[in-house]
């Protein structure tokens, strides 16, 4: 080592090595409170697909499975918190073609902070309203009196 690099590593040693010491004891305590809050994950079995459409009536359409599971990745007190009536599972019927069945993608809202990790099932068989048989009336004619 030539006199200028040991006159720059070795001068001031104690403050250079006080400061490291300090900054692995911070990078530690920050890394362990890190941990500590973590992420938790949490199923929510049994929820309810909803059907959404811009126009057509939802009410006529049925999905197969009618229900799902998610589960959820979160800090704990956020995914502790949270309730059944905050997570949507939401099949999109604006697309769908209303004579046959077909299957959809499922889309699931959940409040922020939280992620999605799963989702059972991915899509669902989206089952249109069945149409109504044409019904001809025939009345007899009416006697002349």
């Amino acid at each position: 080592m030539t006199a200028l690099s040991q006159h720059i590593l070795f001068r001031n040693f104690g403050w250079k090595l006080l400061s490291l010491i300090l900054a692995v004891v911070i990078w530690l305590t920050i890394r362990t409170f890190s941990n500590e809050q973590g992420e938790a994950e949490k199923l929510f079995p049994n929820l309810p697909i909803k059907i959404v459409s811009s126009t057509a009536d939802v009410r006529a359409y049925q999905v197969d499975p009618p229900l799902g599971a998610v589960t959820l990745r979160g800090r704990p007190g956020v995914i502790n918190r949270l309730d059944e009536r905050e997570i949507h599972l939401l099949a999109d019927v604006s697309l769908v073609d209303a004579s046959q069945i077909s299957r959809q993608h499922l889309v699931v809202t959940v409040p922020n902070g939280v992620t999605v990790v799963r989702t059972e099932p991915l899509e669902v068989r989206i089952i249109p309203p069945p149409r109504p048989e044409p019904r001809i009336i025939i009345t007899p004619p009416k006697a002349i009196e």
